[in-house]
């Protein structure tokens, strides 16, 4: 019983060292940590009953120090943080994996609705799930699209919004269509908008998943003028390093500002969600207002939806890192369908 312990203790020790190391960074490392630690909050949660039912001091001890070094790396997305002193608009975004356009329409329609969001993002967006948005009224809440569908594949997605849209910023294309557009406020600003889908690391058996997921993270752009928004499912959490360094470019992830970034929005078969894989990522001027999770019957995620508000013109960003990756950017369709009225 005292080596079942202490195996327990030192694979804890070892779940540690590979998530304050970034050890998934490591090419011959990344295949079996990336999918592991999408686990690290259960782990931590776990700890310390471990560490209670533990009859060996040592091993107990350090069961216990393991367990509290991951939960001081976790418990602070569930702490609310201040916000930036911003003074521009409101804006209310939302983001949803359709699972293939399989999740049902009149539930985006109605969460737009419900939410009064002013953008929606929509990942693994279908042919046949545009046409079934629209005629449930998508259109006429938010009358802009960029959309780049490719048939009945997963790859999809889309940006619908309330205010103008205009091409947006140019990014490597990836396996998965990661659409982008500049919306233009009745205010005169404009915001950048992301709709992010990167390539999910696949089980341990395949390491070209993992690099591929690798890849397509690094693609994504860093904070700039006009403000960007990054939302959409990015196939990862907090705990990997592959996230963080895109958190470290200057991105502030909108569920964790608020409290909310415990909140899971993804589970295996549609079933109950686990993993917090699906994001809001915002410049770090904007003032997280509220987050909130939702279901999407028919999809294996959930929406994630928050209001923020926009710096104020005079609020300047850092200067964009120099030698960021840049390439054309993905084919998309503007459709300009009304003329909505700005809501401050």
């Amino acid at each position: 019983m005292k080596q079942i312990w202490w195996v327990a203790a030192g694979g804890l020790a070892g779940w540690l060292i590979i998530r304050m190391t970034g050890a998934d960074r490591c090419r011959r490392l990344e295949a079996p940590a990336a999918p592991m630690l999408s686990f690290t909050p259960y782990v931590a949660a776990a700890a310390p009953l471990a560490a209670v039912f533990c009859r060996h001091k040592g091993a107990a001890a350090t069961v216990a120090a393991a367990g509290g070094a991951l939960a001081a790396v976790v418990l602070p997305r569930a702490i609310k943080r201040p916000q930036p002193d911003a003074r521009g608009p409101v804006l209310g975004i939302l983001t949803a994996n359709l699972l293939a356009g399989r999740a049902s329409e009149e539930a985006v329609v109605d969460l737009v609705r419900r939410s009064a969001a002013d953008v929606l993002f929509l990942q693994e967006l279908t042919d046949d799930a545009v046409t079934r948005l629209k005629q449930a009224g998508l259109n006429d809440l938010l009358p802009y699209e960029i959309t780049d569908v490719r048939g009945h594949s997963s790859r999809g997605g889309g940006i619908y919004a309330r205010f103008p849209l205009s091409s947006g910023l140019p990014l490597t294309p990836i396996s998965a269509a990661q659409p982008t557009a500049r919306m233009a406020l009745p205010t005169g600003q404009s915001v950048e908008l992301v709709c992010a889908h990167p390539h999910p690391p696949t089980p341990p058996s395949s390491r070209r998943g993992v690099a591929q997921w690798r890849e397509e993270l690094a693609v994504l752009p860093p904070p700039g003028d006009p403000p960007r928004v990054l939302a959409g499912d990015f196939n990862a959490t907090l705990d990997h390093a592959q996230f963080r360094r895109l958190l470290r470019l200057g991105h502030v992830d909108a569920a964790g500002q608020t409290g909310n970034g415990l909140v899971p929005t993804w589970g295996p078969g549609g079933k109950r969600a686990v993993l917090t894989i699906d994001h809001v990522l915002l410049d770090p001027r904007c003032a997280v207002l509220e987050t909130s999770v939702h279901t999407l019957p028919g999809s294996d995620h959930r929406g994630v939806y928050a209001r923020l508000r926009l710096p104020a013109r005079s609020q300047r960003s850092p200067q964009e890192p120099r030698g960021h990756q840049r390439a054309s950017s993905l084919t998309a369709s503007s459709r300009k369908r009304s003329r909505p009225v700005w809501r401050a």
